[in-house]
């Protein structure tokens, strides 16, 4: 049995993601997120949005939310 995985979908082509955060993001941090829209929701998270996202910049963004200590909620891959 191989352990190497193939995947059906092209996942390394840039796309639509959709990165939802606990909390409000403050406006001071808004500049890191540049390229993203931010979208604050009544509910208390923040949802972040971008076109055009390939999986470096993806793990890029993740980075940026993990050493803020921002906790992570989702991260989706839309059409």
């Amino acid at each position: 049995m191989s352990d190497a995985h193939t995947p059906t979908d092209s996942y390394d082509e840039p796309g639509r993601y959709t990165i939802r955060i606990k909390g409000h993001l403050d406006a001071r941090w808004a500049d890191r997120f540049a390229g993203l829209t931010i979208t604050l929701e009544a509910d208390g998270h923040t949802v972040l949005t971008g076109e055009h996202i390939d999986q470096a910049a993806l793990h890029g963004w993740l980075r940026k939310i993990r050493d803020l200590g921002l906790p992570l909620i989702s991260v989706a891959r839309s059409e």
